[in-house]
């Protein structure tokens, strides 16, 4: 009963939160009117609708919403899996350099111009898609190769250095981008302006395969999060179930900053944070992940576009400041601190 009820609360929070970013923008949408709207949508008849209103809140802030909290989703979800497979509190979704991959491939796509005549999915999507799962298959490359065991210093070790090496190829391309420099920039701190509703079905797909793919590992990740040695002796075959959870995040990943561009923080603090209220055990901790992780990049991104609007500020910056304080009292409360 208390997990039903938990699970409930985690849901109405959810739906207060989805209606607190409908209502709150630029322009404001009175309760009323978001209600009338959003039942409307359902073809059941309310009266009379604003049409400004309906506009704005169907075409642009629903699908923003919807992309923001899946993105949550997927973020969180790839933190929680890369930092037991990896026993690595410090780990995330963007150890593997899988998000800096992204955001290269989607950095020299704004930078050349590259064109796709006849997608919705520009070159940006494409590009950065693409470059997430040849940085994967580059680092589980060289991993294998100077450690058969994939053992998990050197999958960390190989995923930092591929990182380094994008960072600088990035930096390279920005100091060369000239005209396209704000649009790069920003796309590296994380936007959310542009999601649209095809956005949001890829990101279903890509939650719901990644997410499944998790799921039916939760018994492995428990058993990785206390040690690979212990995996192995319990049966798990360590190889095959990293390989698989390590393309579940990526999927996640890429996918997530195809859309949205690099968001820091929130693959590291949302899975510390969902073991502080629900403990270690994954099959606990996946869900109290998806609710924590998608309510807390909806907040950050209604604050994003909020704090000094019209002006929107970076996702990412917000979710920098909030994860880096988080983390620090959740470090100074397990050291005794606080």
């Amino acid at each position: 009963m208390l997990r039903g009820s938990r699970l409930l609360g985690g849901l109405l929070i959810s739906l207060f939160i989805f209606l607190l970013c409908c209502t709150i923008g630029s322009v404001k949408i009175p309760i009323v009117e978001t209600a009338k709207i959003l039942i409307a949508q359902f073809h059941l008849n309310v009266g009379e609708v604003n049409p400004q209103y309906q506009n704005i809140l169907v075409n642009i802030r629903i699908p923003r919403i919807m992309a923001t909290f899946l993105i949550g989703i997927a973020l969180s979800l790839s933190g929680m899996t890369m930092q037991s497979l990896l026993k690595n509190p410090l780990a995330d979704g963007s150890t593997l350099g899988i998000s800096a991959g992204a955001s290269l491939g989607a950095a020299l796509a704004i930078a050349f111009g590259f064109y796709l005549p006849n997608l919705y999915f520009g070159s940006t999507f494409i590009m950065a898609i693409l470059f997430s799962f040849l940085s994967l298959l580059i680092i589980l490359f060289f991993s294998y190769h100077l450690d058969q065991r994939m053992n998990n210093m050197t999958v960390i070790l190989t995923g930092i250095m591929f990182s380094m090496l994008i960072s600088s190829a990035l930096n390279l391309l920005i100091v060369f981008s000239n005209d396209k420099l704000k649009s790069i920039i920003f796309w590296t701190m994380g936007s959310l302006s542009g999601a649209r509703y095809p956005d949001v079905i890829v990101l279903t797909l890509a939650v719901v395969i990644g997410g499944l793919m998790i799921g039916f590992n939760v018994q492995e990740l428990n058993a990785f999060a206390i040690g690979e040695n212990i995996a192995h002796n319990l049966g798990v075959n360590v190889f095959r179930k990293r390989i698989i959870l390590f393309i579940a995040s990526s999927i996640m990943i890429g996918v997530s900053v195809s859309v949205a561009g690099s968001i820091p923080f929130v693959g590291l603090i949302i899975p510390h944070i969902s073991r502080l209220i629900v403990g270690p055990n994954h099959r606990k901790l996946v869900v109290a992940v998806i609710l924590i992780g998608g309510n807390f990049l909806m907040l950050a991104d209604l604050l994003a576009r909020t704090m000094a609007s019209p002006v929107e500020i970076p996702i990412g910056v917000i979710t920098s400041l909030i994860g880096t304080i988080t983390f620090l009292v959740i470090f100074a409360r397990k050291k005794g601190r606080l």
